[in-house]
């Protein structure tokens, strides 16, 4: 089944978004990557801004689906498993040749205003991305599953940005030898 000219638009845009960044790619050349016409662009969008809304929709959905199946990947069946997995998992986008930081991390830097709609979509990722967390650690057995949630997800900002920033392949180690006591404190197999 071919792609709909609306989902040619969005992926076109995601991937220049995030190449070039938001600002800096004007419609001109999201028409030109699809090969469609204004006309056709307003048919499916008002505007650039709706559009940019539609991307982070997009990104949102499929970063967490890959999130999810990564953990699962490289944790198993088991919470545990997938609280251990949280930085292997992103091992693997973290060190793609063509990883230019986190999607949403870009987007907020690049729409600092907190009402901005781009600003608010980024955030709401980054609190559903903790949910996803907070959930495995509360069938984990974790005793306060929002706190080791919030552990991990400061932890992986830290990781995104900086790889972005480094390029130290030695990131998502790091962040894993941080997170292995943090689990273990939170699952009270610790020693004090």
């Amino acid at each position: 089944m071919s792609e709909s000219t609306r989902d040619r638009l969005i992926r076109a845009a995601h991937d220049l978004f995030y190449q070039r960044g938001f600002h800096a790619v004007g419609l001109d050349a999201i028409l030109a990557a699809v090969g469609v016409t204004k006309t056709t662009f307003y048919n499916h969008f008002e505007s650039k801004d709706d559009l940019v809304v539609e991307v982070l929709r997009w990104h949102d959905c499929w970063w967490k689906d890959t999130f999810r199946l990564a953990l699962r990947k490289a944790g198993g069946d088991t919470p545990r498993g997938q609280l251990e997995a949280v930085f292997p998992a992103l091992e693997s986008v973290l060190s793609l040749d063509d990883f230019n930081g986190c999607f949403f991390v870009n987007v907020a830097v690049q729409f600092p205003l907190p009402h901005d709609p781009a600003h608010r979509a980024a955030a709401e990722h980054k609190r559903a991305m903790a949910d996803i967390i907070r959930e495995i650690a509360g069938y984990a057995g974790a005793a306060d599953p929002a706190a080791l949630a919030e552990e991990l997800s400061l932890l992986m900002e830290g990781a995104y940005v900086t790889m972005q920033i480094t390029r130290d392949p030695r990131t998502t180690q790091i962040a894993q030898r941080i997170a292995r006591p943090l689990i273990g404190r939170h699952l009270g197999d610790a020693k004090p």
